[in-house]
């Protein structure tokens, strides 16, 4: 005990508060992050085929091959957490991937302003992304789960990275070739 509050990490495995409200809720929450990084592997493909950049197309082919990492990576921290690995809708991501479908509809194809607005669409699935692993890593922290702590850090300093990845892309050049595009 440090300051009269707990350490932050048990040991490795330990998961002592399984019969806690926060391990469900953990368990509840990871469940719902492996819904959402199933379902963008199907979305990232079509964010792809939306997209004109090249650059913006690596990007996002990069981030679908770590995506499936992702999942991956999720059926591994149920394992630690002795659960079968289950996905429960995540409402979040399904609102966040039909505004990426609408974002797509309304724009041009092949312009600069719809490769802006993949972009845009994107980040705000990476901002979604970043909340909830970074809870997920405290969550593990606090319930003793160390390794999962870790494979969940993991995770999100690869979301961290996508994120940054796509504003260099909008910043160095995609937002200033849709600037000088006319309605």
């Amino acid at each position: 005990m440090a300051n009269g509050k707990p350490a932050t990490t048990r040991g490795t495995n330990s998961g002592m508060k399984q019969d806690s409200e926060l391990y469900k809720f953990f368990v509840d929450a990871v469940k719902d992050i492996y819904w959402a990084e199933k379902h963008l592997t199907k979305a990232l493909p079509k964010m792809i085929k939306a997209a004109s950049s090249e650059q913006l197309q690596t990007a996002i082919e990069d981030h679908l091959e770590q995506t499936k990492g992702h999942v991956t990576r999720l059926e591994n921290v149920f394992e630690m957490l002795g659960q079968r690995a289950q996905a429960k809708k995540c409402e979040a991501m399904e609102g966040l991937l039909k505004e990426c479908d609408s974002i797509v509809e309304e724009t041009e194809e092949g312009t600069a302003t719809r490769d802006a607005a993949v972009i845009m669409a994107a980040q705000k699935v990476e901002h979604y992304e970043i909340a909830t692993y970074g809870g997920l890593v405290t969550f593990a922290k606090t319930l003793g789960y160390a390794d999962a702590a870790n494979v969940l850090a993991e995770t999100l300093e690869e979301e961290k990275n996508a994120d940054t990845g796509l504003t260099e892309i909008a910043e160095n050049a995609i937002n200033w070739e849709a600037a000088e595009e006319h309605a």
